[in-house]
């Protein structure tokens, strides 16, 4: 049984469809990929998946069970994790209160879990006492992943992870998305890094006009000529 499975997804803003019937599966361990270009679709079909837009044809299965149009609190109780581009960190709050603060669900896991979080991001523990607003691009996104596994989800959506951050701290950002998902955390991102991103990914969905272009494995559609030439530049 696939962890999720979203199946002719068709979804949009104010009644206008931008996804016209989407498709995307991936196993528990792995990372799945969505690129494409700008205006595909990548982002709204994760705002589907977790609730924040109105599914209106087509199904979202996670672990075999329909969670179409959950509001999000729901899903973060089925094991869901949601990480969105910006203005994803409590600025005025310090790292470790940001940490904290995605622990509401499992309150008695707060000690082991953040023990985790730094464990997975060793620049957090450093800065655990001070204001997430003071970090950099990098170390932010650090803390909002962190926080969205606090609840220690199934699936992890990230929106965009590495958009805006230093080549160093890109690189960074990728290697800790093949960590959490060796602990068992399924991951589903969106990324224009497309070749880098298709590079860790078990398996890759281009999306075009709201639509699957190509779908494979990350190795599979680096290979493939016709991707490459339409979506990664040549």
């Amino acid at each position: 049984m696939p962890l999720l499975d979203a199946r002719d997804v068709h979804s949009g803003y104010g009644g206008m469809n931008i996804l016209n019937g989407v498709n995307i599966t991936i196993e528990a361990n792995e990372v799945g990929v969505i690129v494409g270009p700008n205006g595909a679709g990548k982002s709204t079909m994760l705002k589907a998946i977790f609730g924040l837009l109105n599914v209106n044809q087509g199904e979202i299965l996670l672990n075999g069970d329909p969670i179409q149009n959950q509001p999000p609190n729901r899903l973060v109780r089925r094991g869901m994790g949601f990480v969105p581009q910006e203005h994803n960190v409590f600025p005025s709050l310090t790292v470790k209160e940001n940490l904290q603060m995605g622990a509401y669900l499992k309150p008695d896991s707060v000690k082991r879990m953040l023990a985790h979080i730094y464990d997975i991001f060793p620049p957090l523990y450093d800065k655990r006492h001070q204001p997430a607003g003071e970090l950099s691009g990098g170390q932010r996104q650090m803390v909002a992943m962190g926080r969205a596994l606090m609840p220690e989800p199934d699936l992890l959506l990230l929106d965009e992870p590495t958009a805006g951050l230093s080549p160093r701290y890109m690189n960074e950002i990728f290697a800790r998305v093949k960590e959490i998902n060796a602990t068992g955390v399924g991951i589903l991102m969106v990324e224009q890094n497309a070749r880098q991103a298709l590079g860790i990914a078990d398996r890759g969905f281009v999306l075009a006009a709201g639509q699957n272009r190509f779908t494979d494995t990350g190795a599979a559609l680096l290979a493939d000529p016709d991707v490459a030439k339409s979506f990664l530049g040549g």
